[in-house]
């Protein structure tokens, strides 16, 4: 597959699910106290390293953003998908939100104090990880922070015909060792891994990195 092939792929698919999808979970946030408790972890770093701007990479309808914000943070969502940004900035009107890939960041070196990618690599295939470590390396100025969440697993789950939309996406899972690896290639240190045991809704476990740029 293509770089662009998979960007398109993925682009089509949040596209016309994304009233959907931001219905569906609207409140999942709230029913998530250790998904919180990470992001409150990160921002607590990022603000007793002088604070900065913070970039939400794949943010969906942009609830991770808002609630960033709420805890003192400089932060703007980045989505590949223009109808997910639309939600995002309906729903958070004083936020801002920008449609953009991860894989290409349209920011300068070193320009960023932390990136949060929540749930958002899992469309990217393995082999092109470390590009985008290489990226979100990129644009962090020294001992900047990074927050990934992911499912945790080896397999890719094929997800068709989601609220009966004419669409479909592999959502690889991940090994939380295999990411460290990874990262460290990519120049961060690892500080922090938690690992938490799949709620009544869920097929996998969930696992949520922090790492600093070295």
């Amino acid at each position: 597959m293509t770089e662009s092939s998979h960007l398109d792929r993925t682009r089509a698919f949040y596209d016309a699910l994304a009233v959907d999808y931001a219905a569906m979970f609207k409140e999942e946030l709230a029913a998530k106290p250790f998904l919180r408790a990470m992001l409150g972890a990160f921002a607590e770093l990022v603000l007793a390293g002088g604070g900065g701007r913070v970039a939400d990479v794949g943010c969906g309808p942009g609830r991770s953003t808002a609630h960033l914000h709420g805890l003192g943070l400089d932060v703007f969502g980045l989505d590949l998908s223009p109808e997910m940004i639309a939600v995002a900035r309906a729903e958070n009107p004083g936020l801002r939100y920008e449609v953009g890939s991860m894989t290409e960041l349209d920011l300068a070196d070193g320009s960023l104090a932390g990136v949060v990618a929540m749930y958002s690599l899992i469309h990217t295939p393995l082999e092109r990880l470390p590009s985008v470590f290489a990226e979100f390396h990129r644009v962090l100025a020294p001992r900047g922070q990074l927050l990934l969440a992911f499912q945790v697993g080896d397999d890719v789950r094929l997800l068709e015909r989601p609220f009966g939309r004419p669409v479909s996406l592999g959502f690889q899972r991940l090994r939380p060792e295999q990411i460290a690896e990874l990262l460290g290639e990519a120049g961060f240190e690892v500080r922090a891994r938690f690992l938490r045991e799949p709620d009544d809704d869920e097929k996998s476990p969930h696992a949520h990195l922090l790492a600093r740029r070295a």
